[in-house]
């Protein structure tokens, strides 16, 4: 049974990986880190900061928030436990912290633990070699109205990967308000839409001479973005250290 503690378990995401884990037979939910530690309905031990819990925890799944980065990877290696890594809005700065870290501890990090989005990263890493001389990229994502960043991590998860497959000869553009301009051949568009209650939305064009190819993936639920993590957490359990994502995972 692998025992795991959720760093921001009253979060949205966090909820929803709880009610997941309690339904996975392998899995055993021991505890969870909190700011709101005091509103707790729940059967496993809430902290309200992640240095406070002694429990024996295998893996920690972290859906909260870039300011508990910190603590989080001092905690992971001060314990020794891998960390699954879902946190969106993260910095470059950040990407570097954990790097850093993962080098002593395993880490699985990913802006978006979807398995879907990650098949549609391959398909589109793989085809804009062959696009890229006569066909523009545009990304469009779309949230609901109380996600906190902008442009999402998974838009600049998908724009990053096709860029390195262009050898990193494109710059993003954000959204696009010019009444001189014309759109460049070295750009990558960048799209982000917020309203209501949307899941997640993404779609890659492709706009050429007369054709446009359009790659999409729509999330109806947050509990793929759970699964995806849980799955995450089990590929992780007694990896050596290192830095994994969800290609390693799809590719295992």
């Amino acid at each position: 049974m692998i025992k795991v503690l959720i760093n921001g378990c009253h979060g949205q995401m966090g909820k929803v990986v709880s009610e997941e884990i309690k339904k996975d037979s392998e899995m055993e939910l021991k505890a969870g880190v909190d700011k709101n530690a005091l509103d707790n309905n729940s059967n496993f031990k809430i902290y309200n900061n992640i240095h406070h819990c002694n429990e024996n925890i295998d893996i920690i799944i972290d859906f909260s928030h870039p300011s508990s980065l910190l603590n989080l990877l001092e905690y992971g290696i001060e314990k020794n436990i891998p960390i699954v890594i879902g946190t969106t809005g993260l910095s470059p700065d950040d990407i570097e912290k954990i790097k850093e870290a993962s080098k002593i501890i395993p880490i699985f990090y990913s802006a978006n633990m979807s398995l879907g989005i990650n098949v549609l990263i391959s398909m589109v890493k793989s085809i804009s070699p062959v696009l890229e001389d006569s066909f523009d990229i545009e990304i469009i994502e779309k949230h609901h109205n109380k996600k906190i960043d902008a442009p999402s991590g998974t838009a600049y998860m998908i724009a990053n990967e096709i860029n390195k497959e262009l050898d990193n000869s494109k710059k993003y553009i954000y959204g696009r308000d010019t009444k001189t301009d014309k759109r460049k051949k070295d750009e990558i568009g960048i799209h982000a839409i917020r309203g209501g209650t949307i899941v997640g939305e993404h779609t890659v064009i492709f706009a050429g001479c007369d054709e446009v190819i359009e790659i999409s993936h729509s999330a109806s639920s947050k509990k793929i973005f759970a699964q995806g993590a849980i799955k995450a957490a089990k590929f992780l359990y007694n990896k050596e250290s290192g830095l994994y994502n969800m290609e390693d995972l799809i590719n295992s």
